[in-house]
């Protein structure tokens, strides 16, 4: 189960890292999306920003051994931001292409969720 959630919070870690730098660096190309226009350039920097806090914080206190309880906190965190998103990308269009981000949003919320457990329950009980 270890091996499991060290290879999904590697894959989240980088898909949120990279979403997040996206967010910040490339908001010029994601503003000619139509469904971006639903947040102003700073809601997509603090989204942009909070994606990749949680990617470092997925990684660094599990590994290290130092206040792993973020982990847990930094998937849940994901989740519901992933979650906020499917409901902004919905709230566009329900419909399945490639311009509307919903699949992909959804798939990293189940997956964050899944870390958020599985490390909370892996937590030394005190």
């Amino acid at each position: 189960m270890n091996i499991l959630l060290w290879v999904l919070q590697a894959m989240l870690a980088l898909q949120a890292f990279a979403g997040g730098a996206y967010k910040i660096f490339k908001f010029d190309e994601i503003a000619q999306m139509p469904v971006m226009g639903a947040l102003p350039r700073s809601g997509w920097g603090a989204v942009g920003v909070i994606e990749m806090v949680c990617a470092v914080l997925l990684i660094v206190p599990a590994a290290t051994k130092w206040m792993p309880v973020l982990t847990p906190v930094a998937a849940a965190v994901l989740v519901l931001e992933s979650l906020a998103l499917a409901g902004l990308y919905g709230r566009h269009s329900l419909q399945m292409s490639a311009s509307n981000p919903l699949v992909y949003v959804i798939v990293g919320a189940a997956l964050a969720a899944i870390v958020a457990y599985g490390r909370y329950a892996l937590l030394p009980k005190v």
